[in-house]
């Protein structure tokens, strides 16, 4: 671990909208300086993507940029973040995913020139990696297309660079489905943290090689598919919210190598990461139900600098386009958050607690994103000397933030929740701080047909 202290220590300064270390974009959206912005996620329809449906795919993306920029000038908004996640084919093929870039580019540069409106396109090539099984982590021939994208992008106008990695996750899908809690350690701060090394390496490289910004990653497929688990009930929500925890060593390996945040929004590890390293922070909560339920609606905005929507697809709605409508809802949000801040830090932090209040005592996943636990669980995780022993000290610490609020009768847990309080306690507690006294315990209890150690470097 490189980050061996916080860079906000008080609660009451871990707020949305301020950053300590904020990032100005080519056009001048100053993330973490004072203002939040909307940050648009969206999609196509169900259609098929190809060379030969180039043209009608350009249509939906330029659709959703100009309704979505024309409705944020009729708003006033400050500015904007358009989130381009590309899908599979757009990596496998860099040239498709280059043209929409170059599209949606033209008309933020469009907008920015005629009207003043600032925006700026998000890259986030998808990890085609893990379409194959067992994924080759570092010596795949997929790794090369999505390079591709992200420089090509780049060059094309996508001024912020960003990627859901997914190193680990042959091992992890399994241990949250059986509850494993050691193996989902293994996963994040063995395999994830090399994964992400190796990844934000090159990704940094190619940032500084095009004058963009290397933004940050997120463990969605780790923390939030844990979270999409327990809202089914297939797994406990205390283990989903330590798995939480856990995600954050190995997305802050991005910053370690170079990231400058904002952040990518739907892992919900944000608020640590800023925290801890002081970038500002993209965040999803209420108006990411189009695409995933949680219990984290309100508290997930409390230290937000861009407030997202995860992925809505480019559909007609009653009042108009999908997209254009939650650019609306995404503007609204952050109109309020911006009128606290303009009213004064005590207004700031009136409305920053209703939000935290409103969720943090109904579910254990919203009740350590409060920024005071947070703070509390950050610090832990900056004494470990090792990821394994960063991510057990923010775990127990999250474990007792958890079991202390049930004992006080704040926070509703149902029976099996509680016994899972104990046995993930004394699993923990097992796991050795050192790398190989850790790889002498995980390995004989995975299956190593699902696994290439040779991918991470083992």
């Amino acid at each position: 671990m490189k980050f061996n202290k916080l860079a906000i220590e008080d609660k009451n300064e871990l707020v949305f909208g301020n950053a300590p270390n904020p990032v100005l974009t080519p056009r001048g959206l100053n993330i973490g300086g004072g203002t939040v912005y909307p940050e648009l996620n969206f999609t196509l329809p169900s259609m098929t993507v190809s060379r030969e449906t180039l043209k009608e795919v350009l249509k939906h993306y330029k659709q959703i940029a100009n309704g979505a920029l024309k409705r944020a000038y009729e708003l006033h908004s400050d500015g904007v973040i358009l989130e381009f996640e590309s899908l599979i084919e757009m990596t496998k093929t860099p040239d498709i995913g280059v043209e929409i870039v170059k599209a949606m580019n033209e008309i933020c540069e469009e907008y920015y020139q005629k009207k003043g409106l600032k925006s700026e396109i998000r890259l986030t090539p998808n990890d085609l990696r893990e379409f194959e099984r067992p994924p080759k982590q570092r010596t795949s021939e997929l790794i090369h297309p999505m390079m591709e994208l992200f420089e090509r992008g780049a060059e094309a106008g996508g001024n912020l660079l960003s990627i859901e990695t997914t190193g680990g996750k042959e091992i992890s899908d399994d241990a949250l489905m059986m509850c494993d809690i050691k193996q989902f350690m293994f996963s994040q701060t063995v395999l994830g943290v090399r994964d992400m090394k190796m990844i934000w390496n090159k990704i940094v490289s190619i940032a500084n090689k095009t004058g963009v910004i290397p933004g940050g990653d997120t463990a969605c497929g780790f923390g939030n598919t844990a979270m999409v688990l327990a809202e089914k009930q297939y797994i406990p929500r205390v283990f989903a919210a330590i798995a939480r925890i856990i995600t954050v060593v190995r997305t802050i390996v991005a910053i370690e190598e170079g990231a400058k945040g904002p952040d990518k929004d739907c892992g919900y590890e944000g608020p640590f990461l800023k925290a801890i390293t002081g970038i500002p922070i993209s965040m999803e909560g209420k108006s990411a139900a189009c695409a995933h339920l949680s219990p984290v609606g309100n508290v997930a905005a409390a230290c937000c600098d861009l407030w997202s929507n995860e992925s809505v697809q480019n559909i007609k709605l009653l009042a108009d386009m999908a997209p254009t409508v939650y650019m609306e809802q995404l503007i609204y949000d952050t109109r309020l958050m911006n009128q606290a801040t303009l009213n004064g830090k005590g207004a700031v932090l009136n409305y920053q607690q209703l939000l935290i209040d409103s969720d943090i005592f109904l579910d254990p996943q919203a009740l350590i994103l409060a920024p005071e636990h947070v703070i509390s669980i950050s610090h832990e995780i900056v004494k470990g000397k090792t990821y394994i022993e960063a991510a057990r000290l923010g775990s127990l610490k999250g474990l007792q933030i958890i079991r202390s609020a049930y004992e006080d009768g704040l926070l509703k847990l149902d029976d099996k929740e509680i016994i899972y309080l104990d046995t993930l306690q004394y699993d923990i507690e097992s796991i050795p701080n050192e790398e190989p006294q850790f790889l002498d315990m995980i390995m004989p209890t995975i299956d190593h047909s699902k696994l290439l150690l040779k991918e991470y470097g083992l």
